[in-house]
């Protein structure tokens, strides 16, 4: 069943934060209606900004307040989060040790219509190599609200890559409890390990049942926080399976699959295959178009498993 929009759990959360603590500020680059936070200017004149489509501006003024002892949240499209503002993540936000959270919304080819020049498949490499920037993929509206209070929490600088609309819950468990920093076992298995993050998860869902009908045990782990990256977690799963699929929305250079094979390759090498944008740009199209086209999709996992396993 798909839940909420992810952009309006986002707004949810921010409004009942903001009440709690004053030190929350919001600052949109022309994007508020799109990010889902255009309501918490009647709410919070005083903390909601826009400043147009400026976002280095924005991350500017999101350092000074942070200074000050705010905690700015700032938002735009992914690219426009990332790609337009490197440098004041690295030296304004980051290296100045700034309380800012950045949210990408859209990432990879969830952009859909809006086609390459708003399809960032490159965002978590770019801003992976800042020091200090922790990395953060929602996986479906129940864990984005318990991670939210968390990242609020959290003493320093924060992306937050975040599709914005509905997707299917994963974690429906009553007893489900977040953690920001662990990673999240879904399901045990003996055979391959299939390591996924952001909306790859719920096509791992999917790939789940064709592969029990296969006969294949399957141990799939969400690595929400890409960075850092549960490294206990990757290599206890990788030791066990001796094999490793890994799923992302974004290129399969600089992403999740570099970070798992990064730890693999230190600690436990592997059998590995990366399911993800295989160095391309983006286009325009529907996403079950586009899932097909860049080759991710269940089928697509299925495929990289049986192609690792049968290379154990």
């Amino acid at each position: 069943m798909a839940s909420k929009e992810i952009r309006g759990i986002f707004a949810e959360i921010l409004a009942e934060e903001m009440a709690k603590d004053k030190r929350i500020a919001v600052i949109d680059a022309d994007l508020a209606k799109c990010n889902g936070t255009m309501g918490l200017r009647k709410l919070y004149p005083d903390r909601a900004f826009d400043v147009g489509i400026a976002e280095q501006n924005m991350a500017g003024i999101a350092a000074g307040m942070a200074t000050c002892g705010m905690i700015p949240f700032i938002s735009s499209f992914t690219p426009f989060a990332t790609r337009r503002i490197c440098d004041q993540i690295a030296v304004s936000i980051a290296l100045a040790k700034c309380n800012v959270k950045i949210v990408g919304s859209d990432p990879g080819i969830t952009a859909q219509l809006n086609g390459a020049t708003h399809m960032s498949v490159e965002d978590v490499g770019v801003v992976r190599s800042i020091p200090s920037l922790v990395i953060y993929e929602p996986v479906d509206a129940e864990q984005f609200r318990q991670a939210m209070p968390q990242i609020i929490n959290y003493d320093g600088p924060v992306y937050i890559r975040m599709f914005r609309k509905a997707i299917d819950d994963v974690f429906t468990a009553p007893d489900y409890k977040f953690d920001l920093f662990k990673a999240d076992t879904i399901k045990e298995g003996k055979d391959v390990t299939i390591f996924a993050t952001g909306i790859m998860v719920q096509e791992t869902m999917k790939a789940l049942k064709t592969l029990e009908e296969l006969g294949i045990d399957a141990e799939v782990i969400n690595i929400h926080t890409i960075k850092p990256i549960d490294r206990e977690a990757v290599i206890a799963s990788a030791k066990k399976t001796r094999a490793v699929v890994v799923a992302e929305n974004h290129n399969i250079i600089g992403g999740l699959g570099s970070a798992v094979a990064e730890v693999l390759g230190e600690e436990c090498p592997t059998i590995m295959k990366r399911i993800g944008i295989k160095d391309r740009f983006g286009q325009v199209g529907k996403l079950p178009f586009l899932q097909e086209e860049y080759e991710m999709t269940d089928k697509h996992i299925v495929e990289a498993v049986k192609e690792v396993i049968a290379k154990k």
